[in-house]
């Protein structure tokens, strides 16, 4: 689909990249000649990535992050931009997300997925964008997801959290555009992926559910988000700036909020929600 040195020697900074659709992205991306910075707060994850990456013809560079913590976030960032003299990519990637009624949600359950997906993303852009500010160059994409402009039931602190993303990639496009960085983001519908879909699907009726609500009749897949990662984050799409690319099968045109199809499960998401010991 793209030729071979489409990303040739770009380093391109990725959190959440080592598992699921960040190590899908990741793995185009290699195959396209870019060199992967990845950032995982789980040491196992980073070690899986070095070795997937490597079958794809260059091994990456990886520092664990946790994304909520800003030090944490401007070490890994300096570590990047010592290492190789700049940054000409960032994916915030990194994310959290799980079922509940809105009524029942903790605190702590509210604040860590804000954590993780607002500020974790926040953090990431100021210091590599603070990088690419000097460079005068670079691109930022950001992962959100389709119900940022509906909201959706029994996700509110995601929906909540990703609208904040979606509002940043806005204002940076405008604020930053200038000096030749581009923020862009990608609304995927649902893909399945061993993390988030053991959180999601908690029973099969609640993929049934969602899959009538999708004009394509059929859920996403990693390497489609990747195409769309791919290109967007390169000079293909130069001139693409402040954009939301929503990949969804149509989904979000149809039933507008995700999750609101689940309505009448509730007792479900309580016998399968994780307890604390």
């Amino acid at each position: 689909m793209f030729k071979s040195d489409l990303l040739k020697d770009r380093v391109i900074i990725i959190t959440g990249g080592g598992t699921g659709l960040g190590l899908a992205m990741s793995r185009a991306m290699t195959r396209l000649g870019a060199i992967m910075a990845i950032g995982s707060r789980n040491p196992e994850h980073l070690d899986q990535a070095k070795k997937t990456l490597a079958e794809e013809g260059r091994e990456p560079f990886v520092h664990p992050v946790d994304v909520r913590v800003p030090e944490q976030v401007e070490t890994f960032i300096e570590s990047v931009y010592q290492h190789f003299g700049r940054i000409d990519g960032l994916i915030n990637n990194a994310a959290g997300n799980f079922l509940c009624p809105s009524a029942e949600l903790t605190p702590n359950g509210f604040r860590t997925i804000v954590d993780i997906v607002l500020n974790g993303s926040f953090y990431c852009s100021l210091y590599a964008g603070q990088k690419m500010l000097e460079q005068k160059s670079g691109v930022i994409l950001n992962i959100v997801t389709t119900y940022i402009e509906t909201g959706s039931p029994y996700v509110l602190p995601s929906a909540c959290a990703k609208a904040g993303v979606a509002a940043m990639t806005r204002s940076l496009a405008v604020e930053w555009g200038p000096y030749g960085i581009r923020v862009n983001a990608i609304a995927p519908g649902p893909i399945p992926t061993k993390g988030a879909w053991s959180r999601l699907m908690l029973d099969p009726a609640f993929e049934k559910a969602m899959l009538k609500g999708i004009p394509l009749r059929r859920v996403g897949k990693p390497e489609e988000l990747a195409h769309v990662a791919v290109f967007l984050m390169s000079d293909l799409a130069s001139y693409i700036n402040g954009e939301i690319v929503f990949m969804d099968g149509g989904m979000w045109l149809r039933s507008g909020a995700m999750f609101a199809n689940l309505e009448g499960f509730e007792d479900i998401m309580r016998a399968m929600r994780p307890r604390k010991k």
